[in-house]
């Protein structure tokens, strides 16, 4: 009987750590089986998922690394079981005794087709999917990891007023075109940089950016801030750190704002480039504070009830770059490291 409930399980493995820009020879597809049942001796945590969607995201990077830091997540194993990463799943068996059969839910899971889950710190990263008025691949982004990235950086860390003048890089990404949304609603004027012609637009077309540039055009960054911000900028929100974050400094308005989401241009280098301008931390009364998006997970409702209505008017826009079926995978997530995604990067395993 066990045999006619086993099927295919296609998994995305590491295959070899990565050593300055990451490859798509660094992932590999294995092919395995998985039983679709849970075993007889599961505890009351174990949960059985069919992932619908996986999300790309920059964290992952430093997850592929032989890291001999402290980090607060731990590297894949080359060869190992399936990586891991935020996803959209449906239950499909479960003793937990939150979720039950045919639950929608978002959370941690596996790169694969189906993942078993037995411990409770996994099963207690998922969310149940209450509104399903939306597209399931919105749990991915805005209405997942991505969003609350998105509204606890700049909301609780940035601490946004009316009338502040607002800085995102990296702008056109997942996190970035919330960030530059999020900032018009709080009524700042808000300026954003990508590296392409096509972002650029979309960040003042769609997104409703006050400005944008190209930061790739751009051959003195201070001078281009200078330019965007001739009275200084009051918040910071950080995507990319390195040079960027050095002209930032230069021109932060007296008690500003810096919210560290992540550095995106420091991921690939074997040494990270120094900050030469911190001394303006204190002659500017700066704070710079970096974050874990899941200490702020106890705001999800609240931020669902802000989200949602401004999605279902249309008054938030949000843009999604899917790649379909798991063999796309390892060209999605190092897509993202390239620039070459617009928007949020999704994996569509399987459609619900």
């Amino acid at each position: 009987m066990a045999s006619e409930q086993e099927v295919s399980n296609k998994q995305v493995v590491l295959k070899y750590y990565a050593v300055g820009s990451p490859k798509e020879s660094d992932l590999e597809i294995r092919d395995s089986k998985i039983t679709l049942k849970l075993p007889e001796d599961s505890n009351d945590a174990s949960i059985l998922l069919k992932n619908l969607y996986l999300s790309c995201d920059p964290y992952m990077r430093d997850r592929m690394s032989a890291n001999d830091r402290p980090t607060y997540l731990e590297s894949f194993t080359p060869h190992g079981s399936a990586i891991s990463g935020y996803g959209v799943s449906e239950v499909v068996e479960s003793r937990h005794p939150k979720f039950k059969t045919g639950d929608l839910v978002w959370g941690f899971t596996g790169w694969e087709e189906y993942s078993l889950l037995t411990s409770p710190q996994q099963s207690q990263s998922l969310f149940k999917i209450e509104h399903t008025d939306v597209p399931l691949s919105y749990y991915t982004g805005i209405l997942g990891m991505t969003g609350m990235t998105a509204y606890a950086g700049f909301y609780e860390v940035a601490r946004p007023k009316k009338g502040d003048y607002v800085y995102v890089s990296a702008a056109a990404g997942a996190v970035g075109q919330l960030v530059g949304q999020f900032a018009k609603l709080a009524g700042c004027y808000v300026v954003g940089s990508a590296g392409s012609k096509e972002k650029v637009d979309l960040l003042t077309t769609k997104f409703g950016f006050d400005a944008a540039f190209n930061y790739k055009e751009e051959q003195d960054f201070d001078a281009a801030l200078k330019k965007y911000f001739p009275e200084g900028i009051d918040i910071y929100f950080e995507n990319v750190g390195g040079k960027m974050l050095d002209a930032v400094l230069l021109n932060m308005r007296l008690n500003g704002r810096i919210s560290v989401c992540g550095l995106i241009s420091q991921y690939n280098l074997a040494e990270s480039e120094g900050i030469h301008n911190l001394s303006y931390l204190l002659t500017k009364a700066l704070r710079m504070e970096g974050f874990f998006v899941t200490s702020y997970y106890h705001l999800y409702e609240k931020y669902l009830d802000m989200i949602l209505p401004h999605i279902k008017e249309g008054t938030i826009s949000y843009v999604e770059d899917v790649a379909e079926g798991l063999e796309s995978a390892p060209s999605a997530l190092i897509s993202l490291f390239s620039g070459k995604n617009v928007g949020k990067q999704v994996i569509a395993v399987a459609h619900k």
